[in-house]
């Protein structure tokens, strides 16, 4: 794979025609605000939407389930459509920088070292 080519004002051309399709424009439209064909536009969703599928198959096979409230899951849903990932990924994103970043405490405490929440009592 070549290396992202910048494309009106966004990183890369997948992440343009993603963001022009959340936009609502059609695969034509996408294509000549980018300049390339309409079939290359197809090819950059269809790999965009294989990458997201492969990575969260990767992780799922090499990871552990958290379940969590599924009124959250549509605001997850929303959040990780905006940044191009799937909610899963961003999930897991969010996880690991808590972790790595020593924020557990901060999210988890009420300042007194508590738990958060009477589900944790």
């Amino acid at each position: 794979m070549g290396a992202a080519k910048e494309t009106l004002g966004y990183p890369s051309r997948t992440d343009a025609v993603l963001a022009l399709r959340r936009q609502g424009l059609t695969t034509r439209e996408i294509a000549q605000r980018i300049g390339v064909e309409p079939s290359t536009v197809s090819a950059l969703e269809h790999s965009a939407t294989r990458r997201r599928v492969a990575d969260d198959q990767r992780a799922e096979r090499q990871g552990r389930a958290v379940l969590m409230p599924v009124e959250l899951w549509p605001r997850l849903e929303r959040e990780a459509a905006r940044r191009h990932l799937s909610p899963n990924t961003l999930a897991r994103r969010i996880v690991q920088v808590v972790i790595e970043d020593d924020l557990v405490g901060a999210v988890a405490d009420d300042g007194e070292g508590n738990p958060g929440g009477p589900e944790d009592r």
